[in-house]
């Protein structure tokens, strides 16, 4: 039996034009804090430092009780915010100290087609313009892959990010089928925590804290960091996870074609990205599976 259509609101538009430009804004952010700031733990403190932020703020405006969640929510909001932030957000972060802000957005922009295979493995039928739109998208994410196969970029921050679109569409897709905290708000503070400790401890692991001076890391790393504290994570990562909760997946999943156009716009004009052949063609053969997956959902 369906569950009846989730209405579309104005709140919803909002949330989604948060989304689509202020995380195309995000892929320009990370690059320009890891060129002297180590990679997972800049991302642990952002998620950390935005989770507690956005749980002192539900605290204030609410109460305590607010905060209140069971065992089974509490476990699901940390698997969820692990997946989401730590596997999808941390892995695009390392990999951009080797990959361009706007090729990174281009293969994240996949994140939909991975949505459609797991939910064929879990016994959905998403229908014929569904399977042709992924095909369309691994297409171009084949070719997408060619700046790392011809020396230009490195493979492996290349095959980095695709990983964390897979991990990424796996948190996406379970956040509606496990038992989260009932307010969307609520869940993205202990998510951004969770996600936080997991990138803060990998980070540890993998000695990003040995010879680290703070005085050498510039004040353009650190204002493109306060940004995405405030307005990468605390804004536009808290619009998500209230959309996860409150739109129907299919129409959440529009943000990963806009993303990419305002991510190589701003790469180029900003940072002096170069737009190749690859990249133009496999971010436009993406974009095509893309929008064919979405706007099957929507019709059915």
């Amino acid at each position: 039996m369906k569950s009846a259509p989730r209405r579309i609101t104005g709140a919803v538009w909002a949330a989604l034009a948060i989304v689509y430009v202020v995380w195309g804004s995000t892929y320009l952010g990370i690059r320009v804090v890891v060129e002297t700031m180590p990679p997972f733990l800049s991302a642990g403190v952002r998620f950390v430092l935005a989770g507690v932020l956005l749980a002192a703020l539900l605290a204030a405006r609410k109460g305590l009780g607010v905060l209140r969640v069971t065992r089974a929510q509490l476990t699901s909001a940390a698997v969820v915010g692990l997946l989401l932030l730590l596997g999808g957000n941390g892995l695009v972060v390392l990999a951009e100290t080797s990959v361009p802000s706007g090729l990174a957005a281009l293969l994240v922009a996949i994140v939909p087609a991975w949505v459609v295979v797991l939910r064929t493995a879990f016994g959905e039928r998403p229908g014929p313009g569904a399977y042709a739109g992924v095909l369309l998208g691994l297409a171009g994410l084949a070719v997408l892959t060619l700046p790392g196969l011809s020396g230009d970029v490195r493979i492996g921050g290349v095959l980095t990010v695709v990983v964390a679109s897979v991990l990424w569409s796996a948190g996406s897709f379970s956040a509606s089928r496990v038992p989260m905290p009932a307010n969307p708000f609520t869940a993205s503070a202990y998510e951004m925590v969770a996600g936080g400790l997991g990138c803060l401890l990998l980070g540890l692991l993998r000695g990003e804290h040995h010879g680290l001076d703070a005085a050498a890391i510039s004040g353009r790393s650190w204002a493109a960091f306060a940004y995405l504290v405030v307005f990468g994570s605390l804004v536009a990562f808290t619009a998500y996870a209230w959309l996860l909760q409150s739109a129907p997946l299919s129409l959440v999943a529009t943000y990963a074609y806009v993303n990419p156009v305002v991510a190589v716009a701003l790469g180029a004009l900003i940072l002096g990205e170069a737009v190749t052949w690859p990249i133009a063609l496999g971010g436009a053969v993406v974009v095509a599976g893309v929008c064919l997956i979405v706007s099957t959902e929507r019709r059915n």
